[in-house]
């Protein structure tokens, strides 16, 4: 099955030659395999080469001048990819330093202005969603609804959050895919569900994990929040992105007064940021016209992330049960796969392993002596505590490649890690 998605030799040749030390240590000069992209990310060299086109240029977008206006398009260019990214119609489109700093904002502006007694969310959310949710919780006396994760899929089960959803929920809060389990969450049917009991519910969705990796269509999931961090698409640091219902930007956020409704943004406009934006989905695009006669910007879109989640689904096999040439982890004596999923389709490119008689940090430095990076998600940090031990882990070694590593890599990956797994059996 593998074989029948993956990228062909030529285009990912191609698309290894758009990225930044896609197998080489930035400081060493090293070949190296990068595989935390789950944390931080390979950079396309154009986002980071068009930010510092645009960021060079002293002029204010908001000005007539000619340079001016020329910013202020590469401004409504990005809003418009960004809406692209959203398949957003309608609403507002917020840039926040993070997307961290965008959920923690949104989510009080909701939960001090609709009515209710409790508030929903579940046991895999990041922090930023899930400590929001609390913090807000706790100020306005509000319940705190915590739906559970599932063990056997890694992800949290549709039935489990809408059975805590009545007439007295403000909102609901819920990540689209898991940062350490890989777990894609089923959020048509939630939205679905949760909108038969409460109509009028408000939702708010995590993207950042999932954007880079799967299709994201508000006309499929009509939410009310939903954020992307450029940086884990492949772009720059510095910026995080939020979709924002007509109904949901109407709330009493803080705003300037002389500004139309709706438009919530502060401060200067950096229109750097905004052409990342268009970098992303351009080079997205630009995979998808590999695949489809298709002219409309949405349709390449769609396609090429498509694409890039097909393949990554094909390594994704290759990192589970090998080739001829290596064993996969699920068959590596001394390693466990955790949340081991069979249903590859309900899961991002990421897996959670333990290697007998090794602790997880000290797995790490191991990998990063055989030049692997990797990250040890463990139970003594704020950001996979509570995940973690909703599946009854006090840690694992995370393992996030990207649609630009091969099969050679995964199988150089798989030798190490068995290398790794023997000598300390």
């Amino acid at each position: 099955m593998a074989n029948e998605i993956l990228f062909s030799k030529e285009l990912l040749d191609e698309i290894r030659e758009k990225f930044a030390y896609v197998d080489t240590d930035p400081l060493t000069q090293k070949k190296r395999l990068y595989m935390d992209n789950a944390g931080g990310s390979l950079r396309l060299k154009s986002t980071v080469e068009k930010f510092m086109q645009y960021d060079l240029i002293p002029d204010h977008p908001q000005r007539e001048h000619k340079t001016a206006k020329y910013l202020a398009d590469v401004e409504s260019k990005g809003l418009e990819d960004t809406r692209l990214i959203f398949n957003a119609k309608d609403g507002s489109i917020v840039t926040c330093f993070t997307a961290s700093q965008a959920i923690f904002e949104i989510t009080g502006k909701i939960a001090e202005n609709i009515e209710g007694t409790n508030i929903v969310t579940t046991a895999l959310e990041h922090p930023s969603v899930y400590d929001s949710a609390k913090f807000y919780a706790d100020k306005l006396g509000k319940e705190l609804r915590v739906a559970p994760t599932n063990r056997v899929t890694g992800g949290v089960d549709v039935e489990e959050i809408t059975k805590l959803i009545d007439q007295e929920t403000i909102f609901l809060s819920v990540i689209y895919a898991s940062n350490i389990s890989g777990a894609i969450l089923d959020i048509e049917t939630i939205v679905k569900e949760a909108r038969k009991i409460k109509p009028d519910l408000y939702i708010i969705v995590d993207s950042v994990q999932h954007a880079p990796h799967g299709l994201i269509d508000l006309e499929k999931t009509p939410v009310d929040v939903m954020n992307f961090a450029p940086y884990k698409f492949f772009g720059v640091r510095g910026c995080g992105v939020a979709y924002l219902s007509e109904r949901a930007a109407k709330l009493p956020h803080h705003r300037l007064i002389g500004k139309e409704e709706g438009d919530l943004q502060l401060g200067s406009p950096v229109p750097a940021h905004f052409a990342v934006i268009s970098e992303i989905v351009d080079y997205v695009c630009w995979i998808g016209s590999k695949f489809t006669k298709e002219q409309g910007k949405r349709a390449l879109y769609v396609e090429g992330i498509k694409r890039i989640g097909l393949h990554e689904k094909g390594l994704l096999e290759v990192l589970l049960n090998g080739t001829d040439k290596t064993t996969g982890l699920r068959n590596i004596p001394g390693v466990t796969v955790h949340l081991d999923y069979e249903d590859l389709s309900k899961r991002d490119f990421i897996i959670a392993i333990s290697i007998d008689q090794l602790g997880y940090k000290e797995a790490v430095k191991q990998y990063e002596a055989e030049n692997v990076i990797v990250y040890d998600r463990v139970a003594s940090s704020i950001y996979s505590k509570r995940m973690l031990e909703s599946f009854g882990l006090d840690g694992a070694v995370r393992i996030s490649p990207l649609h630009c590593n091969t099969v050679e890599e995964i199988e150089e990956f798989l030798e190490i890690t068995a290398k790794i797994a023997k000598a300390n059996a």
